[in-house]
């Protein structure tokens, strides 16, 4: 919308843009007497009727909301105006312009490219892509070496301590025989036997 306006104290004309509003407004947080009593739900229509009188309305009950439309945005703008936060039956009423989404299609956009590896299963990857070969792992040989030469109960230190942080030193565990079920001066631990229980003798018994 344009519009031209002439100051008085200038010869020049100043062009004025306006965005282009909805022609709708979203009701919130209304009233339950709107959507039960005929009479309320008819004065609350002939409030918004007063600005537009070919406006409709949408109830939507489970979300105490409202749809009003308009058959331009002026009239839609103006009540929003005038009826922001005004009191109606006891209530404050918040009033805001309805969002439309126009993609120039009936159909649902697709979500954008970078969106859509977040998709289960995921789409195609788009054209060019290729996958990144995982990297060489790098081992540590200095650090294999110092732990080849570690023996149970020996402790190894990583960081030397500083008069403001501790020391960090490996402490390695002696092999325990129980658990490890190796040999022990020289004899090879015996594991228990276990024993199943007998079964008990059968008697056939002879049916007379």
């Amino acid at each position: 919308m344009l519009q031209q306006e002439r100051s008085e104290d200038s010869q020049g004309v100043v062009d004025v843009h306006f965005t282009d509003l909805p022609n709708a407004l979203i009701a919130c947080k209304v009233t339950d007497s709107v959507f039960s009593d005929p009479h309320i739900k008819a004065s609350f229509e002939a409030l918004f009727r007063s600005f537009d009188r070919d406006a409709t309305f949408q109830f939507f009950k489970s979300f105490r909301r409202i749809r009003i439309n308009f058959t331009d945005s002026v009239a839609a703008a103006e009540a929003r105006v005038r009826l922001h936060k005004s009191t109606f039956n006891g209530k404050e009423l918040r009033l805001y312009f309805a969002q439309s989404l126009h993609i120039g299609s009936p159909r649902l956009e697709p979500p954008k490219p970078e969106k859509q590896f977040l998709i289960s299963p995921p789409a195609s990857p788009p054209v060019g892509w290729e996958q990144a070969q995982d990297a060489t792992p790098v081992i540590n040989y200095d650090l294999l070496c110092a732990i080849s030469k570690l023996g149970p109960g020996e402790k190894y230190e990583l960081h030397a301590g500083t008069p403001t942080t501790p020391s960090v030193v490996v402490h390695v565990c002696e092999s325990d025989p129980e658990s490890s079920g190796g040999e022990e001066d020289g004899q090879r631990k015996v594991r228990p036997r276990i024993v199943q229980t007998r079964r008990p003798e059968y008697t056939p018994e002879h049916l007379q």
